[in-house]
Formats: C-alpha cells, structure tokens, sequence
C-alpha cells in the first residue's frame, strides 16, 4: 500500500507549524509536500525592524529545508486546484508549470496587501509585506535623506524628507517609530544645508492609534510616537495619490516623495477559485479546520473562516497568534484523517499583543496585563525570540550590536522600485529580469489591478513618473475605471485615461524630480485586460477546481477581514501574518519613463522587465573577438 500524499500550499504562520507538526506525527509514514515561492519561513513582526537597518534579512528568514526534515519543499506559486481529480497546479520560479497530486490538501495560503480605489495609490506606493518591500523600502529612504542633505532648495528638501505612512495598525505605527528613529540618526550624523529635519506622518482613518488593542496601550503608542516628531492625523487618509506628493481628505497636500501603505490584507484570492462556501473572501471550514463536504481538504491561516468557539457566530481573526494555532491543530486532523488519533476542534485563549516602538519603547498587554516602557520592550523582545522557529542567537546579537554601535546607513541597490508593485499578488517575490512573463495569472490583487502600474513610483532619483495607459477591466474596484473614481473621468496620464509624455510613444519628461537617471519599469497592460481573457488564459494553463470557471479578483474593493473593521490601519496582525503560496504578478512588455541610464545595456526581450541601472543587463563579452569563460 502506496504511503498517503500530504500537499501543503504556503509556508506561512499556519502553513510552516502545519508541515513541522506533521513531519513529527508521521513518522515517515507519509509523504509531506510543501508548496511555496521562496525556501524560507518569513518572521514578519520583526520586518520593521529589517527595514530600520537593525536585523540584517536573513535574521527573520527560517530556512524551510533547514527546519523540516522529511519534508519536500517544491518552489512555486499554486494557480490552479482540480478537487475532483485532486491535483494542485503550480508556476516556478523560472517559469515552468507542474503538478501535485495529493490524498490530502491543506490549503495555508495567507494573504495579500488589501488596496481601496483611491487614485495613484497602486502607481505611487509601496507596500509592507515581504523582504523584498522591506529592502527597497530601506534603501528608498536612505536614499531620500541623502539627497535632501545636498539640496539647497528647501521645497525640493522638504519633500524629500517627508515621509507618508497610511494605515496606524500594528505594522503602520511600527514602520512609522522604527524610521522616525532612523532617519533622526542619519541627520544627526550628516546635518541637512537647508536645517530641516525628517517628517514622519501617520494616518488613519480610525479614532485612535492601534484600535485593535486596550485604548491605554494605544495611549501610549500615540505619546511615543508624538515624542519622536511624528505627526499622526487620526481620521484623516489619502484621497489622491500623485508623483508630488498625496492629497489628503481634510484637502490638505503634503509634498513627499514616500509613501508607504500599511492599511491591511485581505485572503489570498487563490481560494476564491474553488467555488465553495465563503465569508468574507475566506473559505469556510468547520471547527476542526476541514472544509465541509470535502473531507480531503483543509484550510487554515487567514485563507480560512474558523468558527470562534469562545464567541459563538463569529469568527476567529487574521492574525499570526491564531495562524500559528491552527496550523498545529490542523496537522492533527489531517492525521486523523489518516486514520491515526482523535480529531480537535480549535479553540483558543487570547496570549495578548506587543508592539516594538524601537529603542526601549514598546506597548505590550501579556495576558491580558497593560504594559509600557522598557518592561513592555524586554517583554516583547523576549516574546519574539521564544516565537521564532530559528535564528535566534543570531537576532539576539543584532539586537546587542545595534545597542552599542551605530546603523549602517547604506543603499545597496539590491531591489528596485518597479521589482515590488503595490497590487503584487506575491510581495515576497521581487520581480527579476530574466524571469518569464507568465501567462493565465491575475495581473492585479484586492480588486486594483485596474489602476495598476507598476513603474511609476515616487521619484527619487531611480524611478519613472509615469505609465502607459490601458483600459482597466470594468470588473475591478470603482466599476468602469476612471469614471467612478474621484474626479470623474481619468487625467491623461492615469491608467485609463490617453498616454502621457513619459509613454512608449511619447516625449520624455524633461527636469525630473530627483537629478538621478529614470528607470525603467514594467508595463502594467497586464492589469488591464478583462476578466473574459484572464479566464480564457486560465482555462489553457491551469486545471479547474471541480470544473468551476475561476472567479475575477472582487469587484467592488477588498473585502474587510474579520477581527478588523476592514478601515485603514485596521491591520489584521497581532505579532504578524503569513503570506505565502500566492500567484505572482505577470510582467509586461517595458515602458520607458523620463531619461535614460548612463549604461542601460542590450534591451531584453519585449516580455521581460529591463533590469535598472546596477543590474547587470546580460553576459559579459570581450571586444578583441575572445570569448569569455562561460560566454556561448
């Protein structure tokens, strides 16, 4: 008798303790396939802190093969799931498709960035959600702060060292402290001409400052921050997002070249394909994790609506503690699936949240006891450390040598603006050139796809200001695009709307914001394209689930998760969430956007992103007719 296959989709919070646990309760008596994009678990409460240029990346990266043993780990994103004929469809790394076949399925695909049909936003901000945002988000503002530091212009200094956070949830306020502290430090060290100094914002559309947790460690939050210079604005977000700056919804404009949206996430649309019962974008399971009707299948993480047993009608909320449960009590079911052992229904006591302001400053309520100050920071520190499945030793000395010596501030360069787009179905994979344009995927996430663009980022001396234009697909968020949204009909350089000067067609801009050379990005054609063809595209690239036409990402904006009020920073996260398992984001064909690189290099092929100034464009060749080692 053949061993039982065991097919696990996302290495998240739930997915990584599902295959740990199941890796034990086995004992090689089954085969255990774990299916995700990178080869590491990713630990994001401490991604702030990535960001702040405190942990170096692979401190909050646990690697998967290092860490399961008897598991096999398969690189890919799942775009496909046949449940009658029990097979999981999946894209690699490198472009090429394959297939698992599975006697039991857990699906753990967490969850991606949640956007609102506010114009400009998916053109002009970054998202928080995988290392590769992190990476570019560090470099970003390193970057800023140095060239505010030469200017003598104070408007063009101003703007520069102004930086726009929208959502004051767990990760907004931590990205906020973290970088009001950073920043504070690379001016101290290198004085701005112009006497200025950084400019954090936080906004939100909520009451208060961390409305998930006690109003007395939101209190504290919110003193702390205040302290540091950041200016939180409490009932007020973003109306319009523009290459300038953001116009606010009090109709203020704040000029920035920096904005970071931290409002939320919403399930991963993966599980919206299979035509089962939902709620609120999430699939609905049992009390013991399974899906009603289909005893081969699983869910749990955010992907999943688990019935809260201590709150009868409700359900349990997106957030990494509840993740991190399900995945051991899921792991025992599928077991007793199997026919080993008693089944467990989940229930759950609330542990309490921390919150790492930076420093000695934290806000934590440990079971449910309120705590602030340094006791708060050594208690939350000391929580992550006991949380974390490895690197322990190692983040422990970051954290000493950050004490006692200065940050390195630093741009590597190692990620680009256009490598991590806002509507990315995938954050933790940064877009590379060379890597096919894969066909049959969603081009968008949350419902934006529509006012996609993926090059046109802040200028900051590195990206484009604007994208080619495109009709949006009328199923996407704001119905017909342009004319539902703010303004009426879309500007000439909005998605949608004729293409502008920085366009494949068009004059280049001419004094682009920044001095430094544009680069060049990915079109956004893909967000564009009805939902008709994407399912025509499916429908030859990927199986069916139970022969069920895949729906289109929602229609009408994202869906507000339980546990949250679906608002602006109503962040679904108490120490993090999982992401993983996702379908990746299809790149289109170059767009060019104002001025050119010194050296650019060869064009690469029309459906590939061209790579940016210092990334190596293609292989070395020698001009004496020589080739060189490896060079064909």
């Amino acid at each position: 008798m053949s061993r039982p296959r065991i097919v696990i989709v996302g290495a998240g919070f739930a997915g990584y303790r599902t295959a740990r646990t199941l890796s034990r309760l086995t004992r090689h008596q089954a085969d255990i396939t774990l299916l995700n994009p990178t080869d590491y678990f990713l630990y994001l409460p401490l991604l702030p802190q990535v960001a702040a240029g405190i942990l170096e990346p692979r401190r909050v990266s646990v690697s998967l093969s290092g860490t399961l043993p008897h598991v096999r780990l398969v690189l890919g994103e799942a775009d496909g799931i046949d449940l009658d004929g029990r097979t999981v469809h999946y894209t690699g790394p490198e472009g090429g498709e394959g297939t698992l076949a599975y006697d039991r399925l857990v699906l753990a695909a967490g969850s991606v960035n949640k956007l609102l049909p506010i114009p400009g936003v998916a053109e002009h901000a970054h998202g928080f959600r995988g290392l590769p945002e992190a990476l570019y988000l560090r470099d970003h503002v390193t970057r800023q702060v140095e060239l505010a530091a030469a200017a003598d212009d104070r408007a063009e200094c101003a703007a520069r060292c102004t930086f726009v956070v929208v959502g004051a949830g767990y990760t907004g306020t931590e990205v906020a402290a973290h970088g009001a502290m950073y920043t504070d430090a690379q001016v101290r060290r290198h004085p701005m001409r112009t006497g200025m100094r950084p400019r954090w914002m936080l906004l939100d559309v909520a009451p208060r400052v961390m409305p998930e947790m006690d109003e007395r460690l939101s209190r504290t939050a919110e003193r702390v921050l205040r302290q540091r210079g950041v200016d939180v604005r409490m009932g007020t977000s973003v109306k319009e997002a523009t290459h300038d700056g953001v116009v606010l919804t009090d109709g203020s404009t704040v000029d920035t070249r920096t904005l970071v949206w931290c409002v939320g996430v919403r399930p991963d649309p993966l599980v919206e394909s299979l035509g089962l019962p939902m709620e609120r974008g999430r699939l609905l399971v049992d009390p013991h994790l399974q899906v009603p009707g289909r005893p081969e299948l699983f869910a749990c993480g955010d992907v999943a609506a688990v019935p809260d047993l201590n709150q009868p009608g409700q359900y349990t909320p997106m957030t990494a503690q509840h993740a991190w449960r399900h995945g051991k009590v899921c792991a025992h079911n599928v077991v007793a699936s199997l026919g080993r052992g008693q089944r467990r229904a989940y229930r759950h006591r609330d542990m309490g949240f921390v919150v790492d302001l930076g420093g000695a400053k934290a806000a934590a309520n440990p079971l449910g006891l309120p705590m602030s100050g340094p006791a708060a920071g050594a208690v939350t520190r000391g929580y992550h450390l006991a949380a974390m499945p490895g690197n322990r030793v190692r983040v422990a000395a970051d954290w000493l040598l950050d004490a006692v010596l200065p940050r390195q501030a630093v741009q590597l360069g190692l990620v680009r603006s256009w490598s991590v787009p806002l509507e990315s179905s995938s954050p933790e994979v940064a877009r590379v050139p060379g890597r096919p344009e894969q066909s049959g995927k969603d081009a968008g996430t949350a419902g934006t796809a529509g006012t996609a663009g993926t090059a046109g980022k802040h200028a900051d001396g590195d990206e484009g200001k604007k994208q080619p234009g495109g009709e949006p697909a009328k199923g996407q968020p704001g119905g017909e695009p342009g004319k539902n949204q703010p303004g009426g009909e879309p500007g000439k350089n909005q998605p949608g709307g004729e293409p502008g000067k920085n366009q494949p067609g068009g004059e280049p801009a001419k004094n682009h914001p920044g001095g430094e050379p544009a680069e060049r990005g990915p079109d956004a054609s893909a967000g564009s394209r009805s939902h008709g063809e994407r399912a025509k595209r499916s429908q030859s690239g990927s199986p069916r689930a139970s022969g069920k036409p895949r729906r289109a990402v929602e229609a009408a904006g994202p869906r507000s998760a339980r546990g949250g009020s679906g608002k602006p920073g109503k962040s679904s996260r108490a120490f993090g969430t999982g992401s993983a398992g996702k379908r990746p984001t299809a790149p289109s064909g170059p767009s060019r956007s104002a001025g050119q690189p010194a050296d650019p290099g060869p064009e690469p092929p029309a459906h590939q992103p061209p790579p940016g100034p210092d990334i190596a464009p293609g292989p070395v060749r020698r001009t004496d007719g020589r080739a060189v080692e490896g060079d064909s």
